[in-house]
């Protein structure tokens, strides 16, 4: 009997020590998968608090209360236990140390389960010291720096005035092979930004950042593809004005005429073409519009031909008037005898032939409206003292074969015959020029002297070649 009394004994004590274990095992499970962040040195309790066996609820609170009380992590804190069960009330700064107390309490021995009552609260500090202690961490690192930030301003510096001398240098020897202002401009930079860019990769190298070197120097190209993206109708119109430009079809100072807009052109920037029109306003046109617009110069070739319709009656010979009309035109300084002057049958109208007058002119002496006038004004007077009907189709209708009159030719209003001719009427249109036609000169000189002496504000550099001085109108 004695021997089973010892074996019952020491099963028993097997039997409690497993339970032991097994519950050992079980809050160490429990304490891994709970956080572990900590504010400050870890106060982590690695070891169960020993109690006496079989803990009273005072005790455990008591343990807990100098446990939690010592730290300084809590103000104020109580914990009260009833039946194993612990409650945790109180005030703390950050939730680390809050799950810090339902850890210490779960690791308490005899605790069943723990009730964390306990309200975070951050506490607002005026201590400034932390900041005084960054911004001296912060002066000793850019004393640190202060060397290679000279360092690497001064590589920079150099390497910008040789990238302007580069551009200098390209500009001066390139300047008789590329006649484009803005076509030299552009080599001339392309030729500059690899100097540059090198100083900029020594620069990176030499502070310590030789990925962001690499990167800078490998993504030059993507920004640039970027940027176009971005800026579309900005680099169509760039595009345009260093085409433009290569090509030459106008010059600063030729008159033409280009998307409905007439006059004398100014400038010739990177985004507009800016034209002085014959009323005296200034036109900016997009320079993608131009390139892309039907261009009539003026002044690239001084001979222009010019024309205008006189409509002569059925009746009239037709020989006869293109005879008068031809002398009328030889007989006035301003037309050219090479190529000679033109009358044609063009239309044969309602009530009138109708004959196309074409004659040539130096563009660069006359004004195309004021010979235009005058050689108009003396047709007329030539083929009316040569007794040329002109009719007009809108008043008069002509009936070939006459017209019987039936009625009383008492009560017939009296009729009075029209002359056709006179040598008083209009005894002034044979002149060469009228007060009204001036001297009949061109007004491109006096719209050049006003395009010189014109302010063209944010006009941008003029990337045209300037009229030589043998396109000047004499």
């Amino acid at each position: 009997m004695a021997y089973v009394s010892l074996f019952l004994k020491s099963l028993g004590c097997l039997v409690v020590v497993a339970v032991l274990v097994l519950a050992s095992m079980s809050m160490d499970a429990r304490s891994q998968s709970a956080p572990n962040a900590m504010d400050g040195p870890s106060a982590d309790p690695t070891k169960e608090i020993s109690v006496t066996p079989d803990a009273r609820d005072t005790e455990i609170a008591k343990r807990l209360q100098r446990i939690l009380d010592a730290s300084g992590w809590f103000n104020p804190v109580t914990v009260s236990v009833r039946e194993g069960l612990v409650f945790l009330d109180g005030q703390t700064e950050t939730d680390e140390r809050k799950e810090w107390a339902r850890q210490l309490a779960l690791r308490t021995q005899d605790v069943v389960a723990v009730v964390n009552r306990v309200e975070v609260k951050p506490q607002v500090s005026w201590d400034l010291t932390p900041t005084w202690r960054e911004v001296v961490h912060l002066s000793d690192q850019a004393q640190r720096f202060a060397p290679i930030a000279v360092v690497s301003l001064t590589i920079l510096l150099v390497f910008w005035f040789l990238s302007r001398g580069v551009a200098a240098l390209s500009r001066r020897l390139l300047r008789q092979r590329i006649p484009s202002p803005l076509l030299l401009q552009i080599v001339a930079r392309t030729l500059a930004i690899p100097v540059f860019l090198i100083g900029l990769y020594l620069v990176l190298q030499v502070a310590g950042l030789t990925r962001l070197a690499v990167t800078v120097i490998g993504g030059t190209g993507l920004i640039g593809i970027v940027i176009g993206l971005a800026f579309r109708e900005i680099a169509e119109n760039a595009l345009a004005s260093l085409l433009l430009s290569v090509r030459n079809p106008f010059r600063t100072g030729d008159w033409i005429q280009v998307s409905g807009f007439q006059g004398i052109v100014q400038n010739l920037n990177m985004r507009t073409t800016v034209l002085l029109t014959l009323d005296g306003n200034h036109v900016q046109i997009p320079n993608a519009l131009v390139f892309s617009s039907i261009i009539t110069n003026f002044s690239s070739n001084p001979g222009r031909r010019a024309e205008f319709t006189v409509g002569i009656g059925y009746d009239a010979s037709v020989m006869k008037a293109q005879d008068i009309i031809i002398a009328a035109l030889r007989a006035h300084p301003a037309v050219l005898d090479d190529p000679e002057p033109a009358a044609l049958v063009d239309e044969l109208g309602p009530s009138t032939v109708n004959l196309r007058v074409q004659f040539w002119f130096d563009g660069r002496t006359y004004s195309i409206f004021k010979v235009r006038s005058a050689l108009m004004r003396q047709v007329k007077r030539a083929l009316q003292d040569a007794g040329v009907p002109m009719p007009d189709a809108a008043r008069e209708v002509i009936f070939p074969k006459g017209l019987e009159v039936h009625g009383d030719a008492a009560h017939a209003p009296e009729t009075r015959a029209v002359p056709t001719s006179s040598s008083a009427a209009g005894s002034g249109d044979t002149v060469v020029a009228t007060s009204g036609e001036g001297d009949l000169v061109s007004e491109e000189p006096e719209l050049k002297r006003q395009a010189a002496g014109a302010e063209l504000p944010d006009a941008g550099e003029n990337l045209l070649v300037s009229n030589s001085p043998k396109n000047e109108p004499s």
